[in-house]
């Protein structure tokens, strides 16, 4: 039993209890190194895709940013033209109308007689009747018969009243 415990054997004990943590420690480093180089290539792989993720997105968004100066342009251009400014005008109008109905109290009747006055004016002046077609009609000495009528409609409406009436006074 002495010779399990000698000296030579202690130092071969503990010679081969070293190796063994020395290989166990190197297996570990030799683990860990493969580690770092895997989250290594998963970093650099990962700042890649990144970098060219936001690529793709300045490009896009320069993209963007140049079709929404077009649009600007192309709706300023738009709203340049005279009918289209008297659409957005009355798009502007229509839109006031309803906020004031909704909000002011007071304003709808006001609202409302003012523009059936405006209505009748309108369909006074398509009659004929407005204030200087009277002047231009006393100076041209056309009589009462003459009246315009601007729309189509209307023209074709009272010649078959006309025609309706003519009929039944001969019969």
């Amino acid at each position: 039993m002495e010779n399990l415990f000698s000296p030579l054997n202690t130092f071969i004990y503990g010679f081969l209890l070293g190796a063994v943590f020395l290989v166990l420690a190197l297996y570990s480093h030799w683990k860990t190194k493969r580690e770092f180089k895997r989250y290594k290539l998963h970093l650099s792989d990962k700042l890649e895709l990144d970098a060219k993720q936001l690529g793709d997105a300045n490009k896009e968004r320069a993209r963007l940013s140049q079709e929404n100066e077009h649009m600007r342009l192309q709706v300023a251009r738009l709203n340049e033209r005279s009918d289209n400014k008297l659409q957005r005008e009355l798009e502007i109008l229509a839109r006031a109308e309803k906020h004031m109905l909704i909000n002011a109290p007071g304003f709808a009747p006001a609202w409302e007689m003012a523009k059936s006055k405006a209505m009748e004016q309108i369909q006074g002046e398509e009659n004929g009747s407005s204030f200087p077609q009277k002047i231009f009609r006393k100076l041209m000495g056309i009589g009462g018969q003459g009246t315009v009528v601007a729309l189509p409609a209307e023209a074709a409406a009272k010649a078959s009243e006309n025609s309706g009436s003519s009929n039944s006074s001969a019969a």
